[in-house]
C-alpha cells in the first residue's frame, strides 16, 4: 500500500493540469514501512526532459536524480516511488512506463489528465529481485486526510 497525504496527492494531480498536454514527472522522497509499504512523506516536481515526444514519455535527468536523492538522504528519507501523468490517455502504465522503471520496491503513480483535469490516479508498485523477474502490481493508495480534515 502506498500512503500519501492528502496536500500531496493533490499537489502531484494539479501538477499534472499545470504541464498538460505534456507529461509531468517528479519523485516521491519517504520511508518504506515493513507492515504498510511505502509512506510518502514529501513530493520533488522534476523537469520533463523529454523534447521529442513530451505529450506521451518523461525521463528525469540523472543529474537532476542525484540532487533529489542527495536532497533525500539529508533529510533522512529514500526515494520511495515516482509519478508521471498521462494526458488524455488511461491512469494505466504501458510498455513503455514498465521498461523504463528499474527501481525495484518503489511506488510509480499515474494520473490521467483527461483535457486538462486530472481524473483517475492510480499505484503500482515494482516488485522483483532483478531486471529479468520485475513487474508492476496494482497497489493501494491510503490517502492521508486528517490535515484536510484540520482545515475545514
Amino acid at each position: 500500500m502506498l500512503q500519501i497525504s492528502y496536500a500531496d496527492y493533490e499537489a502531484l494531480r494539479t501538477h499534472g493540469e499545470e504541464i498538460y498536454p505534456h507529461e509531468c514527472c517528479g519523485v516521491l522522497l519517504g520511508k518504506n514501512e515493513p507492515e504498510t509499504g511505502n509512506r510518502v512523506q514529501q513530493l520533488v516536481r522534476a523537469g520533463n526532459t523529454r523534447t521529442d515526444s513530451a505529450h506521451n514519455r518523461y525521463n528525469i535527468a540523472p543529474q537532476e536524480l542525484v540532487k533529489i536523492q542527495r536532497q533525500a538522504r539529508g533529510l533522512g528519507l529514500d526515494i520511495v516511488g515516482f509519478y508521471h501523468s498521462h494526458p488524455d490517455h488511461p491512469a494505466q502504465w504501458s510498455p513503455t512506463d514498465f521498461a523504463e522503471a528499474h527501481w525495484l520496491g518503489c511506488s510509480y503513480i499515474i494520473t490521467s489528465v483527461e483535457n486538462g483535469k486530472a481524473a483517475l490516479t492510480n499505484s503500482f508498485l515494482l516488485t522483483g529481485t532483478t531486471e529479468e523477474d520485475k513487474k508492476f502490481e496494482d497497489e493501494a493508495i491510503e490517502i492521508e486526510i486528517a490535515e484536510a480534515q484540520a482545515k475545514k
